[in-house]
């Protein structure tokens, strides 16, 4: 029997169908995906498909082979896109997966053609990150492959204003009318909420899944992720002394101090030093000089009684954390990490 741990993930799978059936009515008749990618973007992969394929949800994205090999079996009508194709020593995973490549090379285009399955492909629009570029893909390359769906990626789609959003559509919307494919999908998270235009057949959402950025109508998504975490010990500090690496913190009165089992190991970032807070009751304790490695201290003087062995909830509204640690909410969750009991409900 494992020993328990001190951190608590506790992942909230309704909150996550809530939010995808946001999007999915936001995109009118699209269809909606689901990126799965990054274990779930932290919050686990296998339990994120199982309640979104539940709740209707029919096409996965994952970067990697290996992620696509991971998740636990799934019905027949869902598909498995791996974002970063297929490179020639991959070749053997990728025939042997239900999976399909979403080629972005020219080498990955025409090794794939001689399988004489089905792919889908990516083209770069103006990311230039992945993708072919669009004299590549009109050059005859494509020629004879049969794709499933055409994609593009927005580079600045949670600004509304920025003018690459409607570069980037008009240039897609030109190549899908040449490029034969069954579907074509453009629209993130942020897409979404750019409106119809942007839609196409199939919207890809990622973050917003799990409870970052805001929904299509500007409102807040559910939470998704909690964390919390064990008091290790409660500490006395008189006034003047001070707390922690590089004495960042000094007590201006008599202060109580919960030590929990918290740190950037566990992705709670360094930078929340001083800045972070956990919650008691209706009570804000902040923490207290630098986040370590495996401690945090947080200042309970203020808040209700606190016993060793209690637990804590941390503060994890991903866009105020953000916020106070100068981190994105992609970083804050994708960097949670392993040491926590994981908790699905």
């Amino acid at each position: 029997m494992s020993p328990p741990l001190s951190a608590r993930l506790t992942v909230d799978t309704a909150a996550l169908v809530r939010n995808w059936r946001v999007f999915r009515d936001a995109g009118g008749a699209a269809e909606c995906g689901a990126a799965i990618k990054a274990d779930g973007y932290g919050l686990g992969a296998a339990e994120a498909a199982l309640a979104l394929v539940a709740a209707g949800c029919r096409d996965l994205f994952v970067a990697h082979w290996a992620e696509a090999a991971a998740l636990p079996t799934l019905p027949g009508d869902v598909r498995v896109a791996v974002l970063h194709g297929a490179c020639a020593d991959e070749m053997p995973a990728a025939l042997a997966s239900r999976a399909v490549p979403v080629l972005v090379s020219p080498a990955q285009v025409r090794a794939w053609r001689e399988t004489g399955r089905a792919c889908d492909v990516m083209v770069d629009t103006g990311l230039n990150r992945l993708g072919l570029s669009a004299d590549d893909a009109l050059s005859g390359l494509l020629d004879g492959l049969q794709i499933d769906t055409l994609h593009s990626h927005l580079a600045c789609a949670e600004d509304a204003t920025h003018p690459l959003n409607q570069t980037q559509r008009a240039r897609f919307a030109t190549l899908a009318k040449q490029i034969p494919a069954r579907r074509c999908s453009l629209a993130n998270s942020g897409g979404v909420g750019l409106g119809a235009d942007f839609h196409f057949d199939l919207t890809r959402i990622g973050i917003g899944l799990y409870g970052g950025g805001v929904a299509p109508d500007g409102t807040r998504l559910s939470a998704v992720a909690r964390i919390s975490a064990r008091v290790l010990q409660l500490r006395d500090v008189p006034a003047g002394d001070s707390v922690g690496y590089g004495a960042t913190f000094v007590a201006r009165r008599p202060t109580r101090l919960a030590v929990v089992a918290l740190g950037y190991a566990d992705g709670y970032a360094r930078s929340l030093s001083n800045s972070g807070s956990a919650r008691i009751g209706g009570s804000v304790a902040p923490v207290a000089g630098r986040v370590a490695m495996d401690l945090t201290a947080f200042d309970i003087t203020d808040a209700p009684p606190v016993a060793e062995g209690d637990w804590l909830d941390i503060e994890f509204d991903l866009a105020a954390t953000a916020r106070a640690a100068g981190r994105s909410e992609y970083e804050l969750l994708t960097g949670l990490g392993h040491r926590y009991a994981r908790i699905y409900r």
